[in-house]
């Protein structure tokens, strides 16, 4: 049982990883997607839709960005009052957030795939220049936050089990505003 829960978390570790990955390849294709049209406009040229796809890159990276954030202690959290409380308190405190979390993370999933799913249906197109079908960026955001929210139910259950969650301290937390 150990092994497939460290083969597990593993895998897991794994996934927030390379959604890290994706999102900063998401922020370099900003910067591309903007020098592109730097130039262009240098040249007289035109590059319809670059503010769209940029907009898109910056939603995606976004939400692939979410869970890696989250394990490496990213997220704005009420660290000063966990900290403050010890024992029994901070683990009831952390079940209580990381539980209200992780509902609003499975409700977001949930109507975010609903909404990627009708414009699918529709056939709905983006206003700008692109005229790209819109499902098609909102697959990421789809992707992104049903990754979050496994990544919440995680922190979740191993603050049930072990009483303490695997969030990575920031150097902010460490240093306790000195």
């Amino acid at each position: 049982m150990k092994t497939f829960a460290l083969s597990v978390r593993s895998i897991l570790d794994r996934i927030y990883f390379a959604c890290g990955i994706i999102a900063a390849l998401c922020l370099i294709a900003i910067l591309g997607l903007i020098v592109v049209q730097m130039l262009a406009r240098w040249t007289g040229e035109v590059f319809p839709g670059a503010p769209d796809y940029a907009g898109y890159c910056m939603a995606a990276a976004s939400f692939y960005a979410f869970a890696y954030a989250l394990n490496h202690g990213a997220h704005i959290r009420v660290s000063i009052l966990l900290n403050a409380v010890g024992g029994s308190t901070r683990r009831w405190l952390e079940t209580w957030c990381f539980a209200i979390a992780t509902a609003l993370g499975w409700y977001f999933v949930y109507y975010a795939t609903k909404a990627t799913y009708w414009s699918w249906k529709f056939n709905d197109i983006s206003q700008g220049q692109d005229a790209m079908p819109i499902w098609i960026p909102q697959t990421s955001m789809v992707i992104g936050s049903f990754i979050f929210a496994i990544a919440l139910t995680d922190h979740l259950i191993h603050v049930l089990i072990s009483g303490d969650h695997r969030i990575q301290a920031d150097m902010v937390d460490q240093s306790h505003g000195e």
